[in-house]
């Protein structure tokens, strides 16, 4: 099944008969079995399907954190299988922002840190990354916790400061994996919504690989995978 674009402008990402598996025979374990995808500039995608089914892997493929084993994966007009070790750190850094399910904080350091770090290793000096850090901590309306610890905050702030955190380096993409998955419904909700509403102000593209039907029915398309194979894709209608 081909979900491939028919417009002729390369979109933003785009995968080509993308294979990637794990161990080895006998015991090896297929993640994904051929995966053609494009994703246009500006696009909300839900990526669905049972657990092992390959949308994490996914992620982490169009994120460059890991290399297929066949075909092709292009961001923003490069090729990321190609990239060597410190290209691929760079691409991540510029170009894509992460959103975890256990939000991956640094527990030593406070919110306002954790959101700077990143900006810190694309090369700002510490000043420009703190007030950039900090204001995105106010868009988020945790400007009040910025010296705060993770250890000091519930799930759903941690979350919402990993968002500020993806955010600081101004991402073309977002991906994020299973976002709402360690909250309870009223706090995932209340994530979701900023998450998206974010995203759309600055016109981000957004992969969500998750189980929530919250995130399915907030986002502009959904894709389904099953046994490493998309086996749908489904427009939400304006």
């Amino acid at each position: 099944m081909s979900n491939a674009s028919p417009d002729a402008a390369e979109p933003l990402i785009r995968c080509r008969g993308v294979k990637r598996g794990y161990g080895t025979a006998p015991a090896r374990t297929v993640a994904l079995a051929g995966v053609d995808l494009d994703v246009p500039a500006g696009q909300t995608l839900a990526i669905v399907g049972p657990s092992g089914s390959g949308k994490s892997t996914l992620l982490h493929l169009i994120g460059a954190m890991e290399i297929p084993d066949e075909g092709e994966v292009r961001v923003a007009g490069r090729d990321v299988t190609k990239l060597a070790d410190d290209e691929a750190a760079r691409f991540r850094r510029e170009k894509i922002g992460f959103v975890f399910q256990f939000f991956n904080l640094i527990p030593t350091l406070s919110s306002l840190d954790n959101v700077a770090l990143p900006a810190r290793m694309a090369g700002r000096g510490a000043a420009e990354a703190r007030a950039k850090a900090r204001t995105l901590l106010e868009r988020v309306s945790l400007g009040e916790r910025a010296e705060s610890r993770p250890d000091a905050l519930s799930g759903g702030q941690q979350q919402r400061v990993a968002i500020a955190r993806a955010l600081v380096n101004d991402p073309r993409i977002v991906l994020a994996d299973e976002p709402t998955g360690a909250l309870d419904t009223a706090s995932g909700e209340a994530v979701l919504k900023l998450l998206l509403e974010i995203v759309r102000e600055r016109g981000t593209t957004l992969l969500m690989a998750t189980h929530s039907e919250q995130a399915v029915a907030h986002a502009e398309r959904r894709i389904r995978v099953e046994d490493g194979r998309i086996v749908a894709d489904e427009r939400r209608a304006p």
